[in-house]
């Protein structure tokens, strides 16, 4: 049998080994899925184009309609400046990503993570040969220490990846950090990868600010974002990008020869949804609720210390006081019933779990009495 390439060995999968289902009887804080239902005008929308037969070739970055759509919600909601011209949508917000690391970087080159970060952008840019480069945020708040990313950067450093709000750790980077970053940015003359799937879910006082937002901020940074988080699509894989005029043409063709499109009659569900604000102000007010739920139930337990999620629908605990390593407790909290995932998994976050309050209210609220009578018993 003929062997694999070797770009597969050791490649990373991020958090999959911890999202796989392990059972009815166990209460699943893992997975970052909406715990909502697609608001009824996107499916409507999704079934009308079906029957009239929208199933063929289409434009490859999204329909003109569409990409206007998009154009006109990152100026609306996110003072993001930009044209149908310069968006491309793609089959999901990891696709998107992808298409980012493979425009900012060549192999070799070094891109700047903000550790603990998700669990997948480090073997993405493995994947194409890439090399990231781990700077630790601030314990207390998980926020950027700009100081620690300036020092970072060498000769073979092409981009800073950005994630606000973040997955695992719920931090909002403020406005003056994030100018602080394009400052150097610039200053190196580096690319800002900006993820921000999260944009719309801040539970903070300051606002989520977008790099591309800020003066010269467009001409370096490449956003990325998508509707599976806000409007509950994450099956339905729709994601964009949208930056600079050269990396939107390097994505066009990055989609023209993978990916072609997204699916055809896919377009205007995705248009319709981003005029559904009424269901994005639903869901966030009900995520407020479980956020303060699930916070202030790990709080009491014995051993776990909560650190304020700032946004998102992630709480990163600190659960070294219970004399345990996150393994351990991601496997004596399984035993338990509940299934989260150690944050060990990724760099930067030895001694903290990651939990999301996504799911539904029973499903938090009976957690927290599984993991208290678990705890109260060891």
């Amino acid at each position: 049998m003929p062997e694999i390439s070797s770009r597969f060995e050791g490649l990373g999968v991020g958090f999959a080994p911890y999202l796989q289902p392990p059972g009815p009887e166990v209460v699943r804080w893992t997975v970052g899925e909406p715990g909502f239902s697609t608001p009824e005008e996107i499916l409507n929308a999704t079934i009308e184009e079906l029957r009239n037969g929208n199933t063929k070739y289409t434009r490859g970055p999204g329909s003109m309609e569409l990409c206007q759509a998009v154009a006109d919600y990152v100026s609306k909601h996110h003072g993001i400046g930009v044209s149908a011209e310069d968006v491309v949508v793609t089959p999901g917000a990891k696709q998107a990503m992808l298409y980012s690391f493979l425009i900012t970087t060549m192999p070799g080159d070094e891109a700047i993570l903000l550790a603990p970060s998700w669990a997948s952008y480090e073997p993405m840019l493995e994947f194409i040969g890439a090399v990231p480069v781990h700077v630790p945020v601030r314990k207390d708040n998980f926020h950027p220490d700009l100081q620690a990313i300036r020092d970072a950067i060498t000769e073979r450093t092409r981009v800073i990846i950005l994630n606000s709000p973040c997955n695992p750790t719920g931090a909002v980077f403020t406005p003056e950090e994030i100018q602080g970053i394009l400052d150097i940015a610039t200053e190196h003359d580096l690319w800002i990868v900006s993820d921000e799937i999260y944009s719309r879910m801040v539970w903070v006082d300051w606002p989520h600010v977008s790099p591309a937002a800020l003066p010269g901020g467009i001409d370096r940074t490449i956003v990325v974002n998508g509707w599976s988080k806000s409007w509950a699509m994450t099956g339905m894989r729709l994601g964009f990008l949208t930056g600079p005029p050269n990396a939107v043409k390097a994505a066009m063709k990055s989609q023209a020869n993978s990916a072609s499109h997204v699916p055809t009659f896919m377009m205007e569900a995705a248009r319709v949804a981003l005029s559904c604000e009424d269901s994005v102000h639903e869901f966030n007010h009900e995520y407020r609720k479980r956020r303060d739920i699930m916070k202030d139930g790990l709080s009491k337990l014995p051993g776990i210390r909560v650190i304020e999620p700032e946004g998102a629908f992630y709480i990163f605990a600190d659960i070294t006081e219970t004399g345990m390593t996150d393994t351990e407790f991601a496997d004596g909290a399984l035993e338990a019933g509940v299934q989260l995932i150690p944050a060990s998994l990724v760099t930067g976050g030895d001694g903290f779990i990651r939990v999301s309050y996504a799911t539904d209210e029973e499903a938090i609220r009976e957690g927290l009495s599984r993991l208290g009578n678990w705890l109260l018993d060891e």
